[in-house]
C-alpha cells in the first residue's frame, strides 16, 4: 500500500489523499524546466477507479500534459488497484471525503456538447426545494424560455438528445427538440440532485427544519449532509457516469437536457473540477452551456475540453441580481475588446493593432447593453483596441442622463492598467495560429516553450493574477464605503481566460480550458464579497451583439470539423 498526499499550489490549504495497490509506474519525464515534484503540487482532482486501468493526474502539470510529451514519451501514467481510495479535501474546519471515479473515456473524433437547463417551474416560481421529485412541470414562462433556446439551437443539425426522465426536463427537451427525427434518449442519471427530506420543503421551512444542515447547504454544500448522504459528491460521481454514455455515444454534435445542480456536475467534471466547485459555474433556467471534447493527436489519454460558453440566457446576464441563489454585492464584466484585422483573420496580433471597423459596431453594442448598468468605474489594457472599447462604454455611460437611462449625469473613471496589456507575441506575431503549432494546441504549447521575442507564458499568468488581485483589492475599497458597483474590465482574451483561472483558484494547466470571442462579456459575481471565490454567471456572452453574434453552436474548433 502506498500512501499518497498532493497539496494544490493554487489552494495551499486543499490537499488529496489516496492508498493505492501499485501495479505499474510509466512516467515520461522528458527534458523540462521545471522540478518533477510540482506535478504533485498542481493536481486538482485526482480520479481515480476500482478497475486496473491507466490513469493521469488531471489536470496534468504542464511539465507532463504537452500533447508532444505524450505522442513521444506516452503521457506521465499509473497502472492502480484501487484499494479504499478516498479523496479528501481539506479546508480550514471541514474534511471532505469523495469516492473514486472514472476519469473520461477517450474519443477518436471530436465531439460539441450542449448543455441546457429546463424552463422554470412550477416549483422553482414559489421557491420550492425540487431535487430529484417530478412533480413539478413547466410554467407558461418555461414554456417561452423553452422556445427561446429552440430558437437560438434552430440551425444546429444534432445528432443525439440525451435527457433527464424528469417531466420539467423532458417537456423542455422536446419543445427544443422539435421536429427532428431522431428519438430523444432518457438517461436516469440525468435527474436532478437527490436532496432526499429537503425535496418538497419551501426554502424558508428548510431554515427552520433543519438550520445547521440547511446553512452548509447554502455555503458548503460539497460537506452538506442529510439522511445519511453527500448528495453534492454522489452528484459528481453520477455526472462522471454520464460523461461515459454521452461521449461514447455515436453522434459528433450532442443536445443533452437537465437541470441545474446536474448541468454544473457535467461543467465541472468535465474540465476537471472537484465539488468544491458546485454554485460557481452558474445555470439559469434555459441557460446553454458549450463543451467541445477534441482527441488528442497521439489517440491517447483524456480529451482536450474547452468550455466554449456558460449560461447563455434568454435575457441578457447583466439583468440577474442573484448568484448560486444568493444576491450579488459586487460584479466584474470582463469585455473582450471589439474586433481588429488579426481577430477576422485569426492571427496573432501585433501590439498596437487599433479595432476595425467590425469592432468599433461591436464596441458600440456593448457600450449599450451596459446603459442601464451602473458602472463604478472601466479598467483596461492600454493598447489601442482595448483603449477604444473601453472609451466608448465610458462615453455612453456619462451620457445616461441624456439617453434616459438615469436622472443625473454619470462619472465613470476610465483607468488604464499595463498588466492588462496583451501578451507580446514575438516570432508569432502576425502568423496564423493553425500554423504556430502544428502538433499542438499553441495554448499548450506556450505552457512548454518558449516562443522567441515573446513573452514567457509564467509571466504572462502571473501578471494576470496580480491583475486580478488588483481588481479585487478595488472593490473591495467599495464595499468598505458600503458601495455595491459593478467594474467593467477591457482586455484581450488570452489576459481574460488567465484572469478566470485566478478567479476560480486554477493551475495554469487550465490555460486553454476557456474560450472567448471578440466583443464577448463574462459576468462574475461576489455574493460573498470579494474576498471570497467568484461565481462565473455567464461565460462568451455575444447575444447584445445582434446580427454580429456568435452563434451559440458556432464551432470553436476547424469548421470541416464539425
Amino acid at each position: 500500500m502506498l500512501h499518497l498526499l498532493f497539496s494544490s499550489s493554487s489552494s495551499p490549504s486543499c490537499c488529496f489523499c489516496a492508498d493505492l495497490t501499485l501495479a505499474t509506474i510509466d512516467v515520461a519525464h522528458p527534458q523540462q524546466r521545471q522540478p518533477f515534484s510540482p506535478l504533485f503540487q498542481t493536481s486538482k482532482w485526482l480520479l481515480l477507479s476500482k478497475k486496473p486501468l491507466f490513469y493521469k493526474f488531471h489536470p496534468s502539470h504542464p511539465a507532463v500534459a504537452h500533447p508532444r510529451v505524450q505522442q513521444k514519451h506516452s503521457l506521465l501514467r499509473v497502472r492502480a488497484v484501487v484499494s479504499g481510495a478516498e479523496e479528501r479535501i481539506e479546508k480550514p474546519g471541514l474534511q471532505l471525503n469523495v469516492p473514486g471515479c472514472e476519469t473520461l473515456p477517450p474519443i477518436w473524433q471530436p465531439k460539441r456538447v450542449v448543455l441546457v437547463r429546463h424552463g422554470q417551474s412550477t416549483w422553482n416560481e414559489i421557491g420550492r426545494i425540487q431535487g430529484s421529485s417530478n412533480f413539478a412541470v413547466l410554467t407558461a414562462k418555461g414554456e417561452s424560455q423553452a422556445e427561446t433556446s429552440r430558437q437560438m439551437l434552430l440551425s444546429d443539425s444534432f445528432d443525439l438528445c440525451f435527457h433527464s426522465p424528469l417531466a420539467r426536463a423532458k417537456r423542455t427537451a422536446e419543445i427544443i427538440w422539435g421536429f427532428r427525427k431522431n428519438a430523444m434518449i432518457p438517461i436516469e442519471d440525468l435527474r436532478e440532485i437527490d436532496l432526499y427530506s429537503f425535496q418538497g420543503l419551501m426554502k424558508n421551512e428548510g431554515k427552520q427544519l433543519y438550520g445547521e444542515a440547511y446553512r452548509t447547504w447554502q455555503k458548503d454544500a460539497a460537506n452538506f449532509s442529510i439522511d445519511g448522504h453527500y448528495p453534492v459528491r454522489e452528484l459528481w460521481e453520477r455526472a462522471q457516469k454520464c460523461w461515459s454514455t454521452i461521449l461514447c455515444s455515436e453522434g459528433r454534435s450532442i443536445l443533452v437536457v437537465a437541470h441545474n445542480a446536474v448541468n454544473q456536475a457535467l461543467v465541472a467534471t468535465a474540465a476537471g473540477l472537484g465539488p468544491e466547485y458546485f454554485r460557481q459555474l452558474l445555470q439559469s433556467n434555459c441557460g446553454v452551456s458549450v463543451l467541445d471534447f477534441t482527441p488528442r493527436s497521439s489517440g491517447e489519454g483524456l480529451p482536450f475540453v474547452c468550455l466554449d460558453r456558460l449560461n447563455q440566457t434568454p435575457s441578457p446576464p447583466i439583468a440577474g441580481e442573484q448568484a448560486g441563489g444568493r444576491k450579488t454585492r459586487s460584479r466584474i464584466l470582463l469585455i473582450c475588446h471589439g474586433a481588429t484585422e488579426s481577430n477576422i483573420q485569426k492571427k496573432f496580433a501585433t501590439q498596437e493593432e487599433p479595432m476595425n471597423m467590425l469592432g468599433i459596431i461591436q464596441s458600440t453594442k456593448t457600450a449599450e447593453l451596459l446603459l442601464d448598468v451602473a458602472v463604478g468605474a472601466v479598467f483596461c489594457s492600454p493598447q489601442p483596441c482595448a483603449l477604444e472599447t473601453a472609451s466608448a462604454i465610458v462615453k455612453v455611460q456619462e451620457a445616461a442622463d441624456c439617453l434616459g437611462a438615469d436622472c443625473v449625469p454619470r462619472s465613470v473613471e476610465l483607468i488604464q492598467m499595463d498588466e492588462l496589456k496583451d501578451m507580446s507575441w514575438g516570432a508569432w506575431r502576425g502568423k496564423l495560429k493553425e500554423e504556430v503549432a502544428p502538433l499542438d494546441r499553441w495554448e499548450d504549447y506556450l505552457q512548454h516553450e518558449d516562443v522567441a521575442g515573446a513573452e514567457n507564458f509564467l509571466s504572462l499568468w502571473e501578471r494576470a493574477g496580480k491583475a486580478w488581485q488588483n481588481l479585487l483589492k478595488y472593490i473591495d475599497v467599495l464595499e468598505s464605503q458600503g458601495e455595491e458597483k459593478t467594474l467593467v474590465v477591457v482586455g484581450h482574451e488570452i489576459v481574460h481566460v488567465a484572469m478566470l483561472g485566478h478567479c476560480l483558484g486554477l493551475s495554469q494547466a487550465f490555460f486553454g480550458s476557456f474560450r472567448l470571442d471578440s466583443g464577448s462579456l463574462s459576468v462574475i459575481d461576489f455574493p460573498d464579497g470579494s474576498t471570497q471565490r467568484g461565481v462565473i454567471r455567464c461565460l462568451n456572452y455575444t447575444a447584445h451583439l445582434g446580427r454580429w453574434a456568435v452563434p451559440v453552436t458556432c464551432a470553436s474548433l476547424a469548421d470541416e470539423k464539425f
